[in-house]
Formats: C-alpha cells, structure tokens, sequence
C-alpha cells in the first residue's frame, strides 16, 4: 500500500554571522550550508497496519510525513501510495487521506468547528448523508459536543486536537498521518483518542503512521515500530522483537515478614530496601526473574511480589544511545 524507495531531500541553509560587518557583507553574498533531512529511506507499509515512526527532534520524521502527503517533494527516489505519487497526482490522492500536525491547524481560526467541518465538506465533495452519519459518530466518540459550536481559537490545545482528529476523517480517509495527536491531551482525552484510532483501524481497515515523542501511545498503539535517526532508518520491527532485544532489566517489588537482613542475590541491584520491603532490578542477562524469586523464598517469608518490565522510554533511550543520536 506504502512503498518508499531510496528517498533523500536536503536542505540548503543561510549561514548567518553576527556583528554589523557581517551583516552587510551578506547583502552581496550569503553562505549556505547543506543539510540531509534524509538519507536513503526505504520501507513499505500494508494496508490496515499502525506504525510507530518514531526519533528524535531533528531526525526526518515530519519530513517524511510531508513527502508522503505530498507536501515536499524528495530529491530523489520513489514513492508509490495507493498507486499514486503523492507530489504529482495530489488533487486525486489527498481524497484517501487524512493528515493531523500537532502544532499545525487545519480548521479556521476564527470561525465555530462546525463551520469549519462544512467547509471541509464542500471542499473533499462529500455526499450529505455520508458527511451527517460520519460527522455525528465523531461528535459523539471524540465527545465534542460542547465546543462544536466554539471558534477555534477559544479551544484550549487538548479540545483543539480531537476536533482536528475529526477533521481529519471526515472524508474516511483510508491512510491516516498523525504527528503528536495527543499532544496536549489529559490522560481521560489520550485514553479516549487512542481506543478511537484503534476502532477505525479494526473497523475499517484504515492504515496508521503515527509520529509522537509519547511512547505511551506507541505502546498502546504501535505493533510496529521505525526508528529513523539524523534522517537514516535505524530499525524497522516488531515492538515486541525491540522489547526483547532491549529489555534487560525488570524490577521486582518484593512484600515479606519483617527481616532485619538486607537482601544480597546475584544479578540484581537494590533500588531500596526495609524490613518488609525490597524493590530490586533483576538483569536478565545474568539471571532470571523466577530464579531471583526462587532465592527470594529461601531467604525471606514472602507476601507479595510484583514484576515491573522495563519502560519503552528506557528501551528506546538505550537505542538512542546506540545509534550515537
């Protein structure tokens, strides 16, 4: 369904250099310095799936977003949507998807959301009764009720958001691009979004990349991740491969009888202890979970214990690190 091949786009940036001199020097004559967004990019998406497309600020991920909404146009390589070339065959394209940018609107600022979301009819050329059955199951599922009727600009950033999620399915899309959709969003608002873009995945076979620095929503989200890194993929995979790849270290937090000795087992680390309790890290390279329980039970009279995997944040900061990015 998504097929890219080889895609690199530079950038050619001003130098700019302090003081007055410097400044009108370069009324005659600028520099320029050459910057990669991307190196070489390469992967292919099917239908139907959500992908985490995940790096740090500065790694090419909102540039690869907009060559494939065919807003940038690559410097070269292929890109092949849906049959279509997104940059050359836009007016037909952009009818099959749906693009949300975080910290960029698309409804008007200063009229109510509902406005906006008819000028968005008329502009995708949607059908009346398919605009009111889709437009009422948004309203309803995202619970924009009370501000449908508000101007943008009084909505605060988190009320924003899900009406830009709307927005941007009202047309049914069948590819949906979201950079940082939960940004801004209380933790009932992320629940809520999240479960809804699982729905249309399910329910309608629509197809998810996902771009956000919340490995909270990559993890509820993602069953597969790319890493992209100063503009050059790093990793494309299963989530579950990188946590079992990356996942080293577990935390066990142990309950007991009072015990005035502190526990020492090989291949942990105390994190902190006291007579009755005991949170430990266990690296599994050396031993295992049930290992430590095991000695666990011949030291101490247990009452509880409660196993912690690794964060995803801690995972991916260990890729981070790797990669030198």
């Amino acid at each position: 369904m998504i097929q890219l091949q080889g895609i690199n786009k530079s950038y050619k940036v001003a130098k700019r250099q302090t003081g007055l001199k410097q400044a009108a020097k370069a009324l005659f004559y600028r520099e320029h310095t050459t910057i990669e967004a991307l190196k070489d990019v390469t992967f292919e998406i099917t239908q139907g799936e959500i992908v985490g497309y995940i790096g740090p600020n500065g790694a090419g991920k909102s540039t690869t977003i907009k060559i494939m909404s065919g807003i940038l146009v690559p410097d070269t390589g292929t890109c092949t949507i849906m049959g279509y070339t997104p940059w050359k065959d836009r007016a037909a394209y952009v009818k099959n998807i749906g693009v949300v940018f975080g910290h960029r609107s698309q409804l008007w600022w200063d009229v109510p959301v509902i406005d906006s979301f008819e000028l968005l009819k008329d502009i995708y050329k949607i059908p009346q009764q398919d605009y009111q059955t889709t437009k009422n199951l948004l309203i309803e599922t995202l619970e924009l009720q009370e501000i449908i009727n508000s101007p943008v600009r009084q909505l605060s950033l988190g009320q924003r958001m899900r009406c830009e999620i709307a927005a941007s399915l009202l047309h049914s899309p069948k590819i949906l691009f979201l950079d940082e959709p939960t940004i801004g969003l209380d933790a009932v608002s992320k629940i809520a979004v999240r479960q809804f873009i699982k729905t249309i995945n399910k329910e309608k076979g629509v197809t998810i990349i996902l771009t956000t620095h919340d490995m909270n929503d990559i993890e509820a989200l993602a069953d597969r991740v790319i890493l992209i890194g100063k503009g050059s993929l790093l990793y494309d995979g299963q989530l579950g491969e990188l946590k079992k790849q990356y996942a080293t270290q577990k935390t066990i937090t142990a309950d007991y009888q009072k015990n005035s000795t502190p526990l020492q087992i090989p291949g942990t680390q105390t994190l902190s202890w006291t007579p009755e309790r005991a949170i430990i890290t266990v690296d599994t390279d050396v031993t295992s979970t049930s290992e430590v329980i095991t000695q666990l039970s011949n030291i101490v009279e247990l009452k509880d214990v409660a196993i912690e995997a690794q964060p995803i944040e801690d995972i991916i900061i260990q890729l981070y690190k790797e990669y030198q990015i």
